[in-house]
């Protein structure tokens, strides 16, 4: 009977361990290909996508809220990111910066109406999703012309970090060598502003992608007109742009293959009228161009600008003190005797000194990254950015005021505390720095009122800054001077307080009067 029981036992637990082996083996290779049916960057439950917010119908703000983005690309990610069963986070960003962000790992894809093309590809994977070609638009009345060739000694606008100028300068070597004048090329961060130059009849024709223009038609119908729709291999195609990973690159493919199968992105082309029989709105009358109050005041008293304005405001207030506080120390070190660390630090202002603000912001966003690896962490946002490369540049040109400011004491006060006794650190902070402050305040107030202007340089890296805020509204509807004209109310509503403050602070210690202090004193 025991031995029976045994039996039988053992025999269960035979079945049992088989039935699990089996199930594993059966299993094994059904979770390894749903991980290889989803790219490596997907693998975490969620993947970065970087688009620039200025370029509809393909990723624009759709309304007055910065953070509600929609479009074509936008709805693709998305896609994408359902077959994947992974959520897509999308990060917004100046077009010259996606694929720098994309070596940075700091995106994991960028879909933004870039052309699939092959000296793009040298660096990066693309992804044809979208059939596309460019266009040559000018003014309503302008003929036609026959190829890029005849726009010979004319000037043509492009968006700045396109291929498009590559395209405009290698037609430029062909006429320079038939011996015909060469095409002016005017570049502009937003496409916005690049039709713009094209209304206000400073360029004579544009170059764009068809399918942005098609978009437009209610804005540009009637006002401007396709004069040419030259058939070039490199600008047939969008392509979605992935890191060099042959893995990830067939698995985008065969996702976007299955979209195409499934009609998903054909609807998508109807839902954003991207679709060539739009051609025939550029025959619709124009609209008159008027300064519109009600579009001016809505922008005026909108929940964006007025957060726009609050970041500028915050961004300056927090690099400028950052910047006092670096400043204080060091301009104490160079005003002391020659040393090691005095000639590093000389070093230090003139570096921050001389390069531009810009080009700091952007190495610290895009180049830093790439060096240390903690840059591309979630946490270094936007903000951060911006703040420590403002702080840093600011603190170079604050050294120099404080400088100066201590400089302007007499040393023989410094001799006169030590001889009454007094500690190093008290003579500083009874004596030196209270005289200082009044000769170093009112350059420090018109720094920082610089300072805070310059904040608009941040909107290159996606700050939802004041200038920001503008120019995503203004590529969404095309009103220019109203938009603008918000703006240039609140940058001026700020710059006038500080102005007003440091009035009232050259009242109260009126260092700056001493004509005035020694009539006083006869």
């Amino acid at each position: 009977m025991k031995i029976h029981s045994f039996i039988h036992r053992s025999a269960s637990r035979l079945i049992v361990a088989t039935g699990l082996f089996v199930a594993m083996c059966a299993l094994a290779p059904a979770g390894h290909t749903q991980d290889t049916n989803v790219p490596s960057f997907a693998a975490a439950g969620h993947f970065t996508v970087c688009t620039d917010p200025t370029l509809p119908p393909m990723t624009f703000v759709n309304g007055q809220d910065t953070r509600d983005v929609a479009g074509f690309d936008i709805d693709l990610a998305r896609e994408l990111g359902r077959i994947w069963h992974v959520e897509p986070t999308i990060l917004t960003m100046d077009f010259e910066g996606m694929l720098p962000g994309l070596s940075s790992h700091r995106c994991d894809m960028v879909v933004s109406g870039i052309m699939k093309q092959a000296g793009r590809e040298k660096n990066y994977d693309a992804v044809a999703y979208l059939d596309s070609s460019i266009v040559v638009i000018a003014r309503s009345g302008t003929p036609r012309i026959m190829s890029l060739d005849d726009l010979s000694g004319l000037n043509v606008a492009v968006q700045s970090g396109t291929s498009y100028a590559s395209l405009v300068e290698k037609t430029n070597q062909k006429l320079i060598q038939s011996g015909r004048a060469p095409i002016g090329l005017q570049q502009y961060p937003a496409e916005d502003q690049v039709v713009q130059q094209v209304l206000l009849g400073r360029a004579h024709a544009l170059i764009t992608q068809d399918v942005e223009v098609y978009y437009r038609q209610k804005q540009l119908g009637g006002k401007v007109t396709i004069i040419l729709k030259p058939d070039n291999p490199d600008f047939r195609e969008f392509g979605a742009y992935i890191s060099k990973d042959p893995h990830n690159k067939e698995v985008l493919t065969q996702t976007i293959a299955t979209l195409k199968q499934q009609g998903i992105l054909e609807n998508l082309s109807k839902k954003w009228n991207i679709s060539n029989a739009q051609e025939q709105a550029f025959t619709e009358k124009a609209t008159p161009s008027a300064f519109s109050l009600e579009v001016f005041f809505s922008a005026l008293t909108s929940m964006a600008f007025v957060k726009g304005a609050a970041l500028t405001l915050i961004v300056a207030v927090l690099s400028h003190l950052t910047a006092i506080i670096i400043s204080i120390p060091v301009a104490l070190k160079l005003n002391g005797p020659r040393s090691p660390l005095q000639m590093l630090l000389s070093a230090y202002v003139a570096v921050f000194r001389g390069a531009p603000t810009l080009l700091q912001l952007l190495f610290i966003w895009n180049a830093l990254p790439q060096f240390f690896p903690i840059f591309r962490e979630s946490w270094f946002t936007p903000f951060l950015a911006t703040w420590l490369s403002l702080s840093i540049n600011e603190s170079a040109y604050q050294v120099e005021i404080n400088r100066a400011a201590l400089r302007a004491v007499d040393q023989g006060q410094l001799v006169a505390a030590d001889a009454l006794g007094m500690k190093r650190s008290q003579i500083y902070r009874y004596v030196i720095f209270p005289q200082a402050l009044r000769i170093a305040l009112p350059p420090t107030i018109n720094e920082f009122i610089s300072l805070l202007k310059t904040t608009s340089l941040a909107s290159v890296i996606s700050l939802q800054e004041l200038l920001a805020v503008t120019q995503i509204q203004v590529a969404r509807t095309f009103e220019f001077t109203e938009y603008y004209s918000a703006a240039l109310v609140y940058y001026l509503a700020m710059v006038f307080f500080f102005l007003f403050l440091q009035k009232r602070i050259e009242r109260r210690f009126s260092w700056a009067d001493r004509n005035k202090a020694t009539g006083h004193g006869q």
